[in-house]
């Protein structure tokens, strides 16, 4: 159903499915990041070849020979769903073995992000002095804050916090690059995940007509009480927000108890959210609109409730055979009106411009 979805990848240019990340020309960065989310690593080089050393003193390797790789037609690789164990030292050169880039990565374990809100009173992790051969200094080494997932509304920004180590008159290392093959379990080396509620205005000169909805089929009803839904191109690494029923979904609500009827899956920034009840779910990244969800019952469904019935009223069974046909192709039928119409409403879209920056983009998914 969501096939077609990859059609706004090449839509929108300046959105791709995971962080992009740099580094000057030769030289070589060290960088922190988050397991389970898929990133890129930029080299300008089409014929680029990439080698990887485990921080664990390995032989190099060729990237391509590793599973959940993927080079970029202009030289990049993209690694998707990196788990912790990928950490080390990606190499980047030239078909002449000469140096293009390096980058040494610490993928932290995101399934012990800590996660808290700011306005609910919550506290980030304190920095502790570990005693590692000399006394060293544990901390929360912050990236900026992300922009607000709403304009002209109260929203949610989001920032990511990553365990540093850092040892006297020396630079701060990521945890993971600092021990090495050293292992430690300690409960403060983890990453974090800290939110708190924004109102920013609308910045009209810098939107974009998008002409994409996402309408979606999904099964929730008496067989299947709760589903994951996935919003296309997000990513833990930008702002993302959920509507039901137009009602924002937001991390404050579900950390405070106060909202129970969904769940918002901090190891993906929200990416994932989980549904009890049918109602139309909507997600934004960075604040235009990528899908569409209307959970509802399928044809099929509707049957196997029907046929559950009738086993309970075995007297009626060959009356509710009639019936269900006849209630079966009537649903059909509604069904089919209902995709003519939406069609028609996406030509219509097309042709004629709407001023409303989240109802100009129609794209219908079945």
């Amino acid at each position: 159903m969501l096939t077609t979805l990859v059609l706004l990848s090449l839509s929108l240019p300046t959105l791709w499915t995971q962080i992009l990340i740099s580094c000057t020309y030769k030289n070589l960065c060290q960088q922190a990041l988050l397991s389970g989310n898929d990133v890129a690593l930029q080299c300008d080089d089409p014929k680029a070849v990439w080698y990887f050393s485990s921080i664990l003193g390995e032989d190099p390797l060729l990237v391509s020979s590793m599973p959940n790789t993927k080079k970029l037609p202009g030289g990049s690789l993209q690694l998707i769903n990196p788990q912790p164990s990928q950490a080390g030292l990606y190499h980047c050169q030239d078909s002449d073995s000469a140096l293009i880039v390096e980058y040494e990565l610490d993928f932290q374990d995101v399934t012990t992000l800590h996660l808290t809100h700011k306005d609910l009173g919550q506290k980030p992790l304190q920095n502790e002095t570990l005693r590692l051969g000399s006394n060293v200094l544990l901390f929360t080494h912050w990236e900026p804050w992300q922009d607000c997932n709403r304009c002209g509304e109260p929203g949610e920004r989001k920032r990511l916090g990553y365990c540093y180590i850092e040892e006297p008159l020396e630079k701060p290392m990521p945890c993971g690059l600092y021990l090495r093959e050293e292992k430690m379990q300690y409960s403060r080396m983890r990453p974090e995940l800290q939110v708190e509620t924004c109102l920013v205005p609308c910045d009209h000169v810098k939107e974009t007509n998008q002409p994409y909805f996402a309408f979606d089929i999904y099964q929730l009803g008496k067989l299947t009480n709760n589903m994951w839904l996935t919003c296309p191109l997000a990513s833990i690494y930008r702002p993302i927000i959920w509507e039901a029923n137009n009602t924002p979904v937001t991390w404050q609500g579900q950390l405070s108890g106060q909202d129970v009827s969904t769940i918002l899956d901090p190891s993906n920034g929200g990416k994932r959210l989980q549904v009890f009840q049918p109602a139309i779910y909507r997600c934004f990244v960075q604040q235009e609109l990528m899908a569409r969800f209307n959970p509802r019952p399928s044809p099929d469904m509707l049957e196997v409730l029907q046929r559950e019935e009738a086993e309970q009223q075995p007297e009626a069974g060959q009356a509710w055979k009639g019936k269900a046909n006849t209630g079966l192709k009537g649903l059909q039928l509604m069904l089919l009106a209902g995709t003519f119409l939406s069609l028609l409403a996406v030509l219509l879209n097309l042709f004629c411009p709407l001023q409303s920056k989240r109802r100009n983009q129609m794209l219908l998914v079945k």
